[in-house]
């Protein structure tokens, strides 16, 4: 057994008690592609639905009563991705095939999401639709959890928060694509849902191609259901710092889909754009901006927090940049304002995003169980979608007999988000 470098202690493994170092193998250039890669497909599958898609295929459905079916559809699918997300983490830890215990995750998770958007496609009802998108939802989020529990696997301390960047450069200009598409293909709903399910199979099979999958060497305990749900709790007392880190990813990720979920129906509602082309036009090209601003804060704060060794005040203090593009939001009246709060929150979100995944691989419980453990960190990605809606349609119906007070709205996510940076800052373990 190798010795750890300074910098990557030996790991208690919880099984039987057996101690193994970390790897501080770096990796290359090939593994970074595919990373981006396989990061890009999954996130235009499945967050293009959430961002405008549904939206879309919802006025097909039920006209204006659009923003109840969202309501009431997205909550569903994002409960089946908090179930999905911890129990894929821990059963891929336990998995062993001559395959390795990710791929038969990655490569099943993935198909079956393509065929559940196909579902949603063709969708004739509201039924159809929430059992679609919750199958939907259950395999993203299998495929989801063992694509960051690989990232820990194959990523050593000292590269996570670059890699992390890569992670968050993908997944945000995926969202661009998927909203682009939703402008070139919002009379075409077929190939709006199908085609990025298809580009999700490609590219997840060329990371799990490329990435490294090492079977452990220590034996597991015989597979009960109550072991298995059992390690899904984290004791916070003991854990505090890994308790905290899973309340800001709760907070800002709760934040962000409070508005995100009726961005276009905030254009067309708020600002006053009737047209459904012109009004996804519109969100396009600030999701564009957003990304563009998001793209330059991602490269230079990853960098920068591994050069410096701190990831706590890129953390917080981007989250309550955040609350205020919020704000700003709140009170745009045009959608030169809705640009200019798309900037501030995709320059914020790109800090986040790019450092929060390294902060919470720092302070994993069981570092040789990331699957796990990440899984229950992606409670904190999956419930607040879950939640979000509803919280959203409540501010939204408050002093109005339609559902249309977007600017409490847009204050109350402000505030979560003001929250989430505040949990931050009793974090011990990392600086």
């Amino acid at each position: 057994m190798s010795t750890p470098e300074p910098g990557s202690p030996a790991l208690l493994n919880p099984e039987e008690g057996i101690t193994q170092p970390v790897s501080t193998v770096k990796v290359g250039i090939g593994y970074q592609v595919a990373l981006f890669l396989g990061q890009f497909g999954l996130f235009v599958a499945l967050m293009a639905p959430v961002y405008v898609s549904m939206q879309i295929k919802a006025q097909a459905l039920v006209g204006d009563d659009a923003a109840n079916v969202i309501g009431s559809v997205l909550p569903i699918g994002a409960f089946g991705a908090l179930i999905m997300n911890p129990l894929a983490g821990a059963l891929s830890d336990r998995t062993r095939t001559r395959w390795g215990r990710r791929r038969p995750w990655l490569l099943g998770g993935v198909v079956v999401f393509a065929i559940a958007l196909a579902w949603i496609a063709y969708a004739p009802d509201v039924l159809n639709l929430t059992l679609g998108w919750l199958l939907a939802q259950l395999a993203a989020n299998a495929t989801l959890a063992t694509l960051l529990a690989s990232f820990a696997d194959n990523v050593p301390q000292l590269q996570r928060g670059r890699a992390s960047s890569i992670i968050a450069l993908a997944q945000n200009i995926a969202v661009l694509a998927g909203t682009y598409l939703s402008v070139f293909f919002v009379a075409n709903l077929p190939v709006l849902f199908i085609a990025p399910g298809v580009l999700a199979i490609v590219l997840v099979v060329v990371y799990a191609l490329v990435a490294r999958d090492d079977l452990p060497t220590y034996k597991l305990k015989p597979f009960t259901w109550i072991n298995l749900i059992s390690s899904f709790w984290t004791n916070p007392i003991k854990n505090p710092d890994f308790a905290f880190a899973w309340w800001s990813r709760f907070l800002i990720i709760l934040a962000t889909f409070m508005f995100t979920t009726y961005r276009l129906l905030y254009m067309q509602e708020h600002l006053g754009i009737d047209n459904l082309k012109d009004a996804t036009e519109a969100v396009a090209f600030g999701v564009l901006l957003y990304t563009l601003a998001l793209l330059v804060s991602a490269a230079l704060s990853g960098w920068a927090s591994d050069r410096i060794g701190r990831r706590k005040v890129f953390v917080g203090g981007s989250t309550a940049l955040f609350a205020v593009g919020l704000v700003i939001l709140a009170h745009a009246d045009t959608v030169t304002g809705f640009y200019v709060a798309e900037v501030v929150m995709g320059f914020a979100y790109g800090i986040y995003s790019a450092i929060d995944t390294a902060l919470v691989v720092d302070v994993l419980p069981n570092a040789d169980r990331p699957g796990k453990d990440l899984g229950v960190i992606n409670i904190a990605n999956a419930l607040p979608q879950s939640l979000a809606p509803a919280i959203s349609l409540f501010f939204l119906k408050i002093g109005s007999s339609h559902p249309d007070n977007y600017e409490l709205m847009c204050w109350a996510a402000g505030i979560v988000a003001l929250l989430g940076a505040l949990v931050v800052i009793p974090i011990k373990r990392v600086r």
